[in-house]
């Protein structure tokens, strides 16, 4: 594993309100993509009261090459009282917006998507007022599964890219598919032409620039709004490695490229991830531009 550069070290967990953070989910059981994805900001985002929950469980039916989650045959259906200890989280941790992501269950009829719906409709219950982003899983490209995860309620419908279309066969699952997320993000921009779709890539897997700026192209075309761009961090030896790192200035640079092409919002950065400080970069006051169609 090749040494990081300085611009990617990150403070360690502090004291406080990370570790009250994490006592309180552990304590309502809840899962979060920041552990189970070994994410590098999570002294941040707890540190400032925020976490991306990952839901259906922790065993992922898919075992992509970038990926820490651990992957295999999940125990049995999605537990029932998930959803409301997910809006008991939310609601302790006095969030304002939230974040849905989970493993894929290609094990389920529906992937998963019902589970999606009950978990927002248990946090929008509670917090009324909380902006609700999901990062879904493909659901195999079931028509149904996806108008499900549409018409749930959250405002924010997210589906990664993750990678180039070269490397697509190389670094994700064979079940997945470059074509696919596309049409599953056209499909959720279809569904609700005034939500906001949201997409991401990890770069450094060994994608040229003109390949990058190529599949922003297609995210653009794809009616997708937000397109989040980091660095890939090789999470085990097990795991793709890193084939280089891009510095600071080369994400700025493909972040004024991804504006020109119309992409409302940007979040771009070495240690960006899809949900990371979401509440941050603008989409509750684009959400409140389209409601009122001024946008």
């Amino acid at each position: 594993m090749q040494r990081r550069p300085a611009w990617l070290k990150v403070k360690l967990p502090g004291a406080g309100r990370y570790y009250d953070v994490r006592r309180q989910l552990r304590q309502l059981g809840v899962h979060t993509v920041c552990e189970e994805a070994h994410c590098p900001n999570a002294a941040e985002c707890w540190g400032g009261g925020t976490a991306t929950f990952i839901i259906l469980g922790d065993v992922c039916t898919r075992g992509c090459r970038f990926c820490a989650v651990r992957t295999g045959r999940p125990a049995g259906p999605p537990e029932p009282d998930e959803p409301e200890r997910v809006a008991r989280a939310a609601q302790a941790l006095q969030l304002r917006y939230v974040v849905l992501t989970s493993v894929d269950r290609d094990d389920l009829p529906d992937g998963g998507a019902a589970h999606f719906a009950h978990t927002v409709e248990a946090v929008r219950r509670r917090i009324p007022q909380v902006v609700v982003e999901l990062l879904t899983p493909d659901f195999g490209g079931d028509a149904q599964a996806l108008a499900v995860a549409a018409d749930s309620g959250a405002q924010v419908l997210g589906h990664n890219l993750e990678t180039v279309r070269e490397l697509t066969p190389v670094v994700r699952d064979r079940r997945c598919s470059h074509d696919l997320s596309l049409e599953v993000l056209r499909t959720f921009r279809r569904l609700q032409p005034r939500l906001l779709t949201k997409s991401s890539l990890l770069l450094g897997l060994g994608e040229t620039r003109q390949q990058t700026l190529r599949t922003l192209d297609e995210l653009r075309l794809a009616g997708v709004d937000w397109v989040t761009l980091g660095q890939y961090l090789q999470p085990t030896r097990r795991h793709a490695p890193v084939e280089r790192y891009l510095e600071p200035a080369q994400f700025e640079q493909l972040a004024e490229h991804a504006r020109s092409l119309g992409f409302p919002l940007v979040t771009s950065g070495p240690l960006v991830r899809s949900s990371y400080r979401a509440a941050e970069h603008g989409a509750a006051q684009l959400l409140r531009e389209r409601a009122a169609g001024s946008v």
